[in-house]
């Protein structure tokens, strides 16, 4: 069994002649052409060929990146606003008892 990957242009824009899997000196057991539309080589598995650009994978990177990127900055911003308001709660908190007038000694015992 063998296939044939077909010529195609690279990412550079070379073009790249076609070659029939396995190659000569490679895997027995490569017979499938596998990859993407600018870069092919001979596998042996039969669903490893992607019909795409290989240039689709780094929006997918960009996207993942800006979405990091703003959790990042949301999880920054809580971070800052929890120690701003125990700040706040801690030094507006009164230093010292406030004096309620009473008296907080223990009466004397009383004989029943």
């Amino acid at each position: 069994m063998s296939a044939e990957c077909s010529s195609y242009l690279n990412a550079d824009k070379v073009l790249v002649s076609g070659f029939s899997c396995p190659r000569t000196g490679g895997d027995a057991r490569a017979v499938y052409c596998c990859g993407f539309q600018d870069v092919k080589y001979c596998c042996d598995d039969p669903h490893s060929f992607f019909p795409y650009e290989h240039s689709y994978m780094w929006w997918l990177s960009v996207g993942a990146l800006v979405g990091l990127s703003i959790a990042a900055v949301v999880l920054f911003a809580f971070i800052i606003t929890v120690c701003v308001l125990c700040y706040l709660f801690i030094s507006t908190k009164p230093r010292n008892k406030l004096d309620t007038g009473l008296s907080l000694q223990m009466a004397g015992k009383t004989s029943c």
